[in-house]
């Protein structure tokens, strides 16, 4: 069986000494670099292996790309094979952050071709709680060849948004918090607002009050309130930097939604050519 979008707390426990399986551990903090592999040394989920967001998730930034560029899908695929991960292994990403920073690698991993690979619903947090085995022991590994394939069609670019900004079918979703979208308390990037025309829908509105994503129908629902599933081939999911745009494609994903792309430079792309248009409050 193959897990390709999320996976339980209980599933992942029977099979976290499989050798045909590579835990990954993502956690992170924007606001402190180090946070994540700090975490890592002092305790994970047995057999876990660490990527760092900027250092494993992210391409070269040139200041014209975004907070998070993508990196050359061969640098991922280099990093996955480094990491002991095959095209045939079954992948599982967790945080504990709500899942924003496994989400990424979820993403990345499908848009370089790799399907068997799912989110640990809850994340480190449910993991502890359900009292499961962590340990702080660096897991060993023997490299192995990793071939990506890349996926077209699931990215736009900048371009692509300014030339559909007056076309009805497109729809930008925008997963920053509503007091961002609106152009409020803004702190990671210089300029506040979002692009004209956007929807917004806080990746966290994704989830329960415990911490796990809703359900298929619940999400296909909200989804549908939100007019959003008329056109999944125009819809267009972005954030800040193309991070937490990654938890509302995974919410789709999970609710049979399918389709939908990434602006992976997202708002702080967005922002760095002063042409381009910004709009603030709810319109």
């Amino acid at each position: 069986m193959s897990f390709t979008t999320l996976i339980c707390v209980s599933d992942l426990a029977m099979q976290v000494n499989n050798p045909q399986w590579v835990i990954c551990d993502c956690r992170h903090d924007l606001t402190r670099y180090h946070s994540g592999r700090e975490a890592y040394k002092q305790s994970h989920i047995p057999g876990a292996r660490f990527l760092h967001l900027d250092e494993d998730l992210s391409g070269p930034k040139n200041g014209l790309n975004g907070r998070h560029p993508l990196p050359h899908p061969q640098t991922l695929a280099l990093r996955l094979g480094a990491l002991g991960i095959s095209n045939q292994t079954q992948v599982i990403v967790y945080d504990d952050q709500d899942g924003v920073y496994a989400a990424r690698l979820w993403w990345m991993m499908r848009w370089i071709g790799h399907t068997s690979v799912a989110v640990l619903n809850g994340g480190f947090k449910h993991w502890i709680a359900s009292g499961q085995p962590i340990n702080d022991q660096r897991p060993t590994w023997a490299p192995l060849n990793y071939q990506a394939k890349l996926v077209n069609g699931l990215t736009v670019s900048s371009q692509n948004i300014v030339q559909q900004l007056a076309n009805p079918e497109w729809i930008v979703l925008d997963a920053r918090s509503a007091d961002r979208f609106r152009g409020e308390n803004e702190t990671l990037d210089p300029v506040a607002g979002h692009i004209p025309g956007a929807k917004n829908r806080f990746f966290k509105n994704n989830l329960t009050v415990d911490g796990l994503f809703k359900s298929p129908e619940v999400l296909q629902a909200e989804f549908t309130q939100q007019n959003l599933l008329n056109h999944p081939s125009t819809l267009v999911h972005q954030c800040g930097s193309g991070v937490s745009a990654c938890h509302n494609l995974l919410a789709m994903e999970w609710a049979n939604v399918k389709g939908s792309k990434l602006y992976p430079g997202s708002w702080s792309e967005w922002i760095s050519h002063p042409q381009r248009p910004i709009a603030r409050g709810l319109s």
